[in-house]
């Protein structure tokens, strides 16, 4: 339990995954992907199949990152987007963009049926619905079917509600990830529990050994690097939420609202419904509650439905909506990488996967311009650019000046704040036990200033999307080390025993 919230995914419940032993030592390699969830999970997989060398080093566990928390919904149906990007950045571009992930349906398709793999894929429809917009959808049916996209405008959903319409995507598909990543994992050469620590030129320095590899992929949801490529400053990172439910209806196509600040996620896995939303940039929910508002949501529709598990995930937001795969930096021969997937992971990662893999092959793909993190579309970046920066210099430097929320002696058990520690901010929490938790509010990526999540009992970053637990231990990336912290002894007020 964490907040009184279950946090296991129904994935993790339903799959017994493989373990894999720690990197140690030196060796040499054509290629090294650094992350084990979907998308570097894929890429090795599919350079295996064309018969190239590749070893994968992970941190924690494979798919123990984003790849768990996933609605593993199989899809081009990415929110309003089509429209948006005819209009930004030109049609050829859209049509790229819409045609390599409708490949990326098919080859899920094609790898689970060749190779017969277990995980519980269904081909369905996919819906974005609105209950108040009709028009939008309609232009985004037209923008839709004018790149080639399997797009209609309908009014009749499954929803235990009305629409004012919905566009429907046929041949789209729905997994179980977790089943589907043990499989193509099998096989590959895969290292856990292994932490990149820096990555100089062809050599990556674990905290165990090295490795030394032609070709280097960088698949950690958020690139760990900061230079070259400054991926800091063109992206940042934003939660969202999901029930897992017994006790409603059957659904069984998957449905997205689009509505602002009503935009409800929808799709079934066996006896449960998924239910999503709430979401937020990372750093700011000082108020929490979106558990409860998605469960308050779910009783208005099924009112004696049965919330079995709770999980929430991260997602790498691009400032032009595209995600950035391809070559890291002009500077940098034989870096790869793939992030900004938006909320649309599953198509995302294959289309990295197959993009990656043609790079590194040398196979022209005709799809791979518009991906690519050196391009510029200013029509797209100008606003979100100047956005990321504003948001960045507040976290940066506004937030140092705030005078601190609470006196550690007034926490109360379960509560976490900022407080005033030896003349200077920091963190605290005080658990359950009464135990107060301190910690620097200073993030060690670049050094904006954390903010409490009290729906997640954690320290999060508004500028880049790293995440700490109360104690101070790193949750998520592009952060590579634990907050300092103090260890005050378990007292009712604030003084730590000398």
């Amino acid at each position: 339990m964490k907040g009184g919230i279950l946090v296991d995914t129904i994935w993790e419940k339903t799959v017994d995954m493989p373990s894999f032993p720690p990197f140690q030592g030196r060796k040499k390699v054509e290629t090294a992907v650094i992350g084990g969830g979907m998308a570097g999970i894929l890429t090795a997989y599919l350079l295996s199949l064309e018969g190239r060398e590749v070893l994968v080093l992970e941190a924690d566990r494979i798919g123990s990152g984003q790849t768990k928390g996933t609605t593993a919904k199989i899809t081009v149906s990415h929110g309003l987007i089509y429209q948006k990007l005819v209009r930004e950045v030109g049609k050829e571009q859209a049509r790229q963009y819409a045609l390599m992930n409708q490949a990326a349906v098919r080859k899920y398709r094609e790898l689970i049926k060749d190779h017969q793999i277990d995980c519980d894929f269904k081909e369905c429809s996919s819906y974005l619905y609105s209950k108040y917009q009709e028009e939008a959808l309609k232009e985004e049916v037209r923008a839709a079917q004018s790149l080639g996209l399997p797009a209609d405008y309908t009014s009749q959903t499954e929803l235990p509600f009305s629409v004012k319409g919905a566009v429907r995507y046929t041949g789209q598909a729905r997994f179980h990830p977790l089943k589907f990543l043990k499989a193509a994992a099998e096989g590959l050469e895969i290292y856990e529990q292994t932490l990149v620590t820096d990555v100089e030129g062809n050599k990556i320095i674990t905290d165990q050994g090295t490795v030394e590899a032609e070709n280097i992929v960088f698949t950690t949801h958020y690139p760990i690097m900061n230079r070259p490529g400054y991926y800091f400053l063109r992206m940042h990172q934003e939660r969202s939420y999901v029930l897992a439910l017994t006790g409603t209806d059957h659904i069984e196509d998957m449905y997205l609202g689009v509505d602002p600040n009503d935009g409800l996620s929808f799709r079934s896995y066996g006896p449960y419904l998924l239910f999503g939303g709430g979401g937020h940039r990372t750093g700011e929910n000082l108020l929490g509650g979106q558990y409860q508002m998605l469960e308050s949501n779910a009783r208005q529709y099924w009112e004696n439905c049965r919330v079995e598990s709770a999980w929430s995930a991260q997602d790498c937001m691009t400032i032009d909506s595209i995600p950035y795969i391809g070559y890291y930096s002009f500077s940098k021969t034989g870096w790869y990488v793939a992030s900004g997937f938006k909320k649309w992971g599953m198509s995302s990662s294959m289309a990295s996967a197959l993009l990656i893999t043609d790079y590194i092959i040398e196979k022209k793909n005709a799809f791979a311009h518009v991906f690519s993190p050196q391009r510029l579309h200013l029509k797209a970046s100008a606003k979100p650019l100047a956005k990321e920066g504003m948001e960045t210099a507040r976290n940066f430097v506004l937030e140092r000046m705030k005078i601190p929320d609470e006196a550690a002696a007034h926490l109360k058990k379960g509560q976490g704040g900022v407080i005033e520690y030896e003349r200077k901010k920091a963190g605290a929490y005080r658990d359950e036990k009464g135990s107060v938790h301190v910690v620097s509010l200073t993030c060690p990526h670049l050094g904006c200033i954390l903010k409490w999540n009290p729906e997640e009992l954690s320290w999060d970053c508004p500028c880049h999307g790293s995440r700490f637990d109360y104690k101070g231990n790193l949750i998520d990336n592009p952060a590579k080390e634990d907050l300092t912290h103090e260890k005050p002894e378990c007292i009712s007020g604030y003084k730590k025993k000398e």
